[in-house]
């Protein structure tokens, strides 16, 4: 129940009810419990079964008595919880979560199967909700501001004895785990000699002393006041016994004669607010701390099992994890199972425990199921010790119009709530799958996060979507919030969207809204959307904003096909957004430092490919392929301004180069020119990192393309040594982005020089980056490896045409005279390391420490079985450390 007792902050809340033989001495009958406990729950069954109560008084807001009869429903299946939500603001809301082994939900479901009357006599959410909103004297401490419903979702506790009275009542026995104290003294044991209520005899004591050592917290005493005074209000209305049901710490508080007045005094005054109450799902995974909810339960799932097990819990429970595990494709035998539950037998004796618990089990899981390891471990943790249990309420119970439509839409759809998190592939070319995307799209436009968009693995198609799908007890309370705009969730959507774009501040952020109003199919939205959208694009003279706001745009007119949406409007929106960043492009890279010039080469990216996009879907054809052409006109005045940051130029020169619209020969000039020794080594450096960085294919233009290798090349070995170590972590991150094979590849080159690159990369009359002729030696190498794979050879041949295979230059053993190994540290380490002569030693160790990557190998590695070439020192084998 709520957190403010005992459970929701981790502590027992067992308390002791009677003294003795005292509990039948006709006052009411305090049955103390820890919230979620299935002692407890085991312990109140047994109790109002001996006593057989008139009437059951239970801890939670008198504003959901009315829903009581629903525990009795056949489609309530718990965990589920009591909502209460302030009218006016749906997101000021508390939860009384219950599970099936709640002693709460024992005792609902024994009053209705039994026909006895049962009431909440707690603190009305009324004042729970509005008290942290009223002008009213706050303490200074953030728990004493929640409420108790509002405390125990946010899981805050005090750091006093009321804070967690179960670890203060263990660490007197001598225990420093209070879980496994409680399992011990509670859950592993029965009544005793018969007596219901001896269990709340002995912790009414012990919370009683607890509650002497420390001082009394005032929202307790208001809401002890009100549960007496309920208590006294049902033994004046019935006749027979009262029974009340609430956290062990407030029992002696009830138990306490106080005046009528003086609770009533303290209840005088108190804020209040018009509140909703209604029932829930919840998760087994939000009743656990793991989850963020301080329910004071780490394992609801092994609670759920010890509560339902009829008999041998330990068998049982390892039985369900050998099948958990033989699902997963682990070898569990049942001969696992018996030594498991042995060895956790074995265990709870040496520990001196009555039963084996949780860490016992755990422990012989670990041992024999699991083979000593962690990782299947984890997987029993969360799937069983924890669990995606997601609990249901019948349809009539009370909801807001938009919950009911969600809910109607849900069962169209065929698409049910989930605790656990699933994939969701989509083909919108299926009308079922359309309509969930839309449904969606929708929610998320209302801030109902059920569903979050994921890379799709199968196709980059328009037509296809993937979800990544959870449901969470909390989006009850974001559709309630959701209700104020609207009885649907189609209208509800519409006018978010429509209230958003009024109120967006930046105009990529309405441009992202019109996108979105187009996944979500909104056609009432998407009008007023664009005719903002306009008026802040005619008046926004900043060029990266209009930059930024380009993309979603022309990402948005792809979707008018396959979702039957017209996108006219978007379409010439779109061109005029582009025009604009066309004109004021140019100007706008002048005079960037080092972090704008970075951020204005994505925006350079992100138009290109805009305009790309632009220039093939839509209406309006002509126009958008003169708007490719003036983009490349801007391209190419970027590329030669110098007042432009070299990684815009460089960026530039690249697009246009792979575009088809700059020859080979010309990049090479204008790199010759941004390279020449005339240019400060940071802005050479910045140029390289526009041209062949950001893992846009630039290593493999590199490695294919002596001409620009060569003039890389010829640059770094230029570099002055006091400059060198200033533009070398540029270089570094450049570099890091190209896979390991580009890497080794291009430090293979590199440590040829370039009188040796010709063999793969010349020129010549063929085509740049590639030899005249077949390189037969090179190509007979992988026969081995063919031959093996048909199985046409035996191990002698394939090892000797291993062995022949030097690819022209001698055995892979003799390392020094060839390369120094082939692992994914050969190429960085030798190029960083070995070369044969001065110059090229140098110009080998500079070229090798750009290309190798942090993480990638240091010239000390081997790679596979090479060594350093002669001539390399200690102070060659830099590799990555510099």
């Amino acid at each position: 129940m709520p957190g403010t007792d005992t459970a929701g902050s981790g502590g027992p809340d067992r308390a002791g009810d009677q003294r003795g033989a005292a509990g039948f001495d006709g006052g009411p009958l305090l049955l103390g419990v820890r919230h979620h406990g299935p002692g407890s729950a085991r312990a109140v069954r047994a109790a109002l079964e001996a006593a057989r109560p008139g009437v059951v008084l239970i801890e939670g807001p008198p504003e959901a008595d009315a829903l009581i009869p629903l525990a009795a429903d056949p489609d309530m299946r718990p965990p589920v919880a009591l909502l209460a939500h302030a009218v006016d603001e749906p997101g000021r809301s508390a939860f009384w979560p219950m599970a099936e082994f709640s002693p709460e939900w024992v005792a609902v479901r024994w009053a209705l199967a039994h026909d006895v009357p049962a009431r909440f006599i707690d603190l009305p959410a009324a004042h729970t909700l509005a008290w942290g909103t009223a002008d009213t004297p706050a303490s200074a401490s953030g728990e004493e501001e929640l409420g108790p419903g509002q405390r125990e979702a946010t899981g805050a506790v005090s750091s006093d004895v009321r804070g967690d009275p179960l670890a203060a009542l263990a660490a007197a026995a001598g225990h420093d785990d209070p879980e496994r104290w409680w399992e011990d003294v509670v859950e592993h044991r029965g009544a005793g000699d018969g007596d219901a209520l001896a269990p709340f005899t002995a912790l009414e004591e012990a919370m009683a002393a607890l509650r002497e050592t420390g001082e009394e917290d005032e929202r307790d005493l208001v809401r002890e006041a009100h549960m007496r005074l309920q208590v006294r209000a049902a033994r004046r209305e019935f006749d027979q016994r009262v029974a009340v049901v609430c956290g062990a710490w407030h029992v002696p508080a009830l138990r306490r004669r106080a005046a009528v007045a003086a609770d009533r005094a303290l209840l005088r005054g108190l804020p209040r607010t018009k509140v909703d109450t209604t029932w829930v799902p919840w998760t087994h995974r939000r009743l656990s701390r793991a989850g963020g909810y301080g329910a004071g339960i780490e394992s609801p799932g092994w609670y759920g099992h010890l509560f339902a097990a009829v008999d041998r819990p330990v068998e049982r429970w390892l039985t369900k994890v050998a099948g958990l595990l033989r699902a997963e494709d682990r070898i569990v035998s049942p001969a696992h199972v018996i030594e498991a539950a042995r060895l956790a037998e074995t265990l709870a004796v040496l520990r001196g425990r009555p039963l084996p618990g949780l860490g016992e089990t755990t422990d012989a899981v670990r041992a024999v199921m699991c083979d000593g390891s962690d990782v299947p471990l984890a997987l029993v943790h969360d799937r069983l010790v924890v669990g995606d249990v997601l609990g249901a309420v019948p349809e009539r119970a009370p909801a807001v119009p938009l919950q009911r439509d969600l809910a109607r839409l849900q069962r169209r759809l065929r698409l049910a709530p989930q605790a656990a998190e699933r994939e969701l592939e989509l083909d919108l070319r299926k009308e079922t799958d359309a309509g969930r995307s839309r449904l969606l799209h929708r929610l998320r436009l209302l801030g109902v996060g059920w569903g979050e968009p994921a890379a799709s693995r199968g196709s980059t198609g328009t037509f296809r979507e993937t979800w990544r799908l959870r449901w969470e007890p909390e989006l009850s309370v974001r559709v309630a919030e959701a209700g104020v705009w609207g009885t649907t969730v189609l209208t509800a959507a519409t006018a978010r969207a429509e209230a958003d774009a009024v109120t967006a501040r930046e105009l990529a952020e309405v441009t992202a809204l019109a996108e979105r109003c187009l996944l979500a199919e909104l056609p009432d939205a998407l009008p007023p959307v664009m005719r903002i959208l306009a008026d802040r694009a005619a008046l926004d003279t900043d060029v990266g904003h209009l930059a930024q706001a380009l993309p979603a745009l022309v990402r948005s007119l792809r979707y008018g096909d396959v979702r039957g949406t017209g996108t006219r409007a978007l379409s010439e929106v779109a061109a005029g957004l582009a025009e604009r960043v066309f004109v004021g492009l140019p100007a706008a890279c002048a005079a960037l430092d080092a972090d704008a010039a970075d951020e204005m080469r994505s925006h350079v990216d992100a138009v290109h490919g805009a305009v790309g996009l632009l220039a093939d879907v839509g209406t309006g054809a002509d126009a958008h392929g003169d708007l490719r052409s003036r983009w490349r006109t801007v391209l190419r005045i970027l590329s030669g301004r110098d007042t432009v940051p070299g990684v815009v130029r460089g960026r530039a020169v690249r697009l246009l180069l792979d575009d088809g619209e700059l020859a080979p020969a010309a990049a090479a000039r204008l790199m010759g020119l941004a390279l020449s020794r005339g240019t400060p080594p940071q802005d050479a450096a910045a140029w390289i990192e526009g041209f062949v960085g950001g893992g846009s294919g630039g290593g493999m233009l590199l490695l294919h393309d002596e001409r620009l290798l060569a003039l890389v090349d010829a640059w770094l070995t230029g570099v002055p040594a006091e400059s060198f170590r200033d533009v070398l972590p540029l270089l570094r991150r450049t570099f890091s982005a190209y896979e390991s094979g580009v890497r080794r590849g291009l430090g293979e080159l590199v440590r040829r020089g370039p009188e040796a690159r010709g063999s793969v990369t010349t020129a010549g009359a063929g085509i740049p980056g590639f030899a005249a002729g077949l390189d037969t030696g090179r190509a007979d190498a992988v026969l081995p490896v063919v031959r093996l794979l048909l199985g046409r050879g035996d191990a002698g041949e394939d090892g000797a045409g291993r062995a022949d295979a030097g690819h022209g230059r001698g055995s892979r053993g003799d390392a020094g005279e060839d390369r120094a190994g082939r692992g994914d540290a050969a190429g960085c380490g030798e190029a960083g390391a070995a070369a044969r002569g001065g110059g090229a030693q140098g110009r080998a160790r500079r070229m090798g420490e750009a290309v190798c990557a942090a993480g990638v190998g240091t010239g000390t590695e081997r790679g596979r079985g090479g060594r350093p070439g002669p001539g390399a020192g200690e102070d060659d084998l830099v590799g990555v450390d510099g």
